[in-house]
């Protein structure tokens, strides 16, 4: 008896995205351990827990795909690519990743609403809110280093951001829960 409730393209681009997810894990790995050689301990924990968030939303798409009764498939990830060049830089990097993978994520909503594959479009929706969270936290901390100097920020300033990204929560305010009394 067939238990599988994925469509082939449907598993497969969840198997993808599994794949994906272990990618921007290692990626924020990479990242993490460059901000730490610099010196960057407040940068490089907020990484290291970003890495591990994304490991997290890598199981999340293992275990849906098990659960629908589909074959999950193991393969191997990029290399993380080249050390960024300063903090703006890395910065840049992680919100251009975070878009990308947005956008894939967005692909495969449409796929499971063309498919009306309910359960998937469902599971889904949880990392489009979470993708908003992500791209809103990387554009708040661009914010922040723009503030900063940028690519020219001074070591004051890089020291400050340093210690305030130590502290900073893993979690952005959203638009759509802000209220007029809590902005």
């Amino acid at each position: 008896m067939n238990t599988n409730r994925l469509s082939p393209t449907l598993a497969a681009a969840l198997n993808a995205q599994m794949t994906n997810e272990a990618h921007n894990s290692q990626i924020y790995l990479a990242y993490a351990s460059w901000a730490s050689d610099k010196g960057y301990d407040g940068i490089a924990n907020f990484l290291f827990r970003h890495a591990n968030e994304e490991r997290n939303h890598m199981m999340k798409f293992l275990e849906y795909i098990l659960k629908r009764g589909a074959k999950v498939v193991v393969t191997a990830i990029p290399a993380p690519g080249h050390d960024p060049k300063s903090v703006n830089d890395c910065f840049e990097k992680v919100f251009k990743y975070e878009v990308e993978n947005t956008t894939s994520i967005y692909n495969i909503v449409n796929m499971s609403l063309e498919e009306k594959d309910w359960a998937t479009w469902n599971f889904l929706q949880w990392f489009v809110k979470e993708q908003t969270e992500e791209e809103t936290l990387a554009l708040d901390l661009l914010s922040k280093i723009k503030v900063a100097g940028g690519e020219k920020a001074n070591p004051e300033a890089l020291y400050t951001l340093d210690l305030d990204l130590g502290k900073t929560p893993d979690d952005a305010v959203l638009a759509q829960d802000v209220t007029v009394e809590k902005p």
